[in-house]
């Protein structure tokens, strides 16, 4: 099932998505919530009641006549994953990690897979980052890698932004991963029942329509269940997490000469059995003004 944050000029709430429309789950099974984290903390049972209402077939909007939001709005933990896949260790110079390296993105940097990308002020040098990303499911703690799946509720798409010369001024990375729109996450929640392998899913970023990015999950260092197994050994997981699990080579920091994002560029990424989310980025001036 997809399962989607969407709002048609009234508020936001969860939908299921099949093929081109999207299942107003508010009003196919009203007891449900209308929020995606306490729907992922409500478990089996919810998702069970939202597998009913796709199948009846009723309560479907277009989805070209909506407008999708970032699946989970506001998570309480938005951790990104860095050098996690080998080719873009190489570009970048690093030393391969022996432990995965964990921050934090700021969950007001969440963003709407259709949205726009606010460059900083001075321009800076913001750069793209695709990545798979998991969102939990389960409130969880201690989880072994073998049971890692059992708590993910799904995989969806991050553009982990990131803004270099502030990335670079502190070790946590933190500010630099966290301005305000720099954290894109969607197009929908894909449950794992209906993803093959998610260590074995093409990923590829286009910016202006040049393939920036192109590589595979299989390549990733520390994978979606280790994450798991990782953090789950610190601190409890809970519904709406999620972690993006980091980026292939391709990033525009490592091309000689470099090529950061500018207003009016347009980053596309797509993984396979996921789908596809696409932002414009555009100058903090013209914001303001048109604010």
């Amino acid at each position: 099932m997809r399962l989607a944050t969407f709002r048609d000029g009234a508020s936001a709430r969860v939908g299921a998505v099949v093929g081109d429309e999207v299942v107003d789950l508010a009003r196919e099974a009203p007891d449900l919530p209308r929020e995606m984290i306490p729907f992922l903390d409500a478990g089996p049972a919810a998702l069970a009641s939202a597998r009913r209402a796709v199948a009846g077939g009723k309560g479907r909007l277009p989805l070209a006549a909506v407008r999708l939001e970032a699946p989970v709005a506001r998570p309480q933990k938005f951790i990104g994953v860095g050098l996690n896949y080998a080719d873009h260790i190489e570009e970048t110079g690093a030393k391969a990690p022996e432990f995965p390296t964990f921050f934090n993105k700021q969950s007001s940097c969440v963003n709407a897979p259709f949205g726009t990308i606010v460059l900083p002020p001075s321009g800076g040098y913001t750069d793209y980052e695709g990545e798979l990303a998991f969102v939990i499911g389960r409130r969880c703690r201690a989880v072994p890698r073998a049971r890692a799946a059992d708590v993910i509720a799904g995989y969806t798409i991050v553009n982990d932004v990131s803004v270099r010369d502030w990335q670079r001024r502190a070790p946590t990375l933190t500010l630099g991963k966290s301005w305000d729109t720099h954290g894109p996450m969607g197009p929908w929640i894909v449950t794992g029942d209906e993803i093959s392998d998610p260590h074995a899913l093409d990923i590829r970023t286009w910016v202006n329509g040049e393939l920036r990015q192109s590589s595979n999950t299989k390549h990733l260092i520390f994978d979606c269940f280790a994450c798991v197994e990782t953090l789950s050994t610190v601190c409890t997981l809970e519904p709406g997490d999620v972690i993006s699990t980091g980026t292939p080579s391709g990033v525009g920091v490592a091309m000689s000469p470099p090529r950061f994002l500018k207003a009016g560029d347009v980053v596309r990424i797509e993984i396979g059995e996921i789908g596809f989310m696409e932002q414009t980025v555009v100058s903090s001036t013209s914001t303001r003004s048109s604010g």
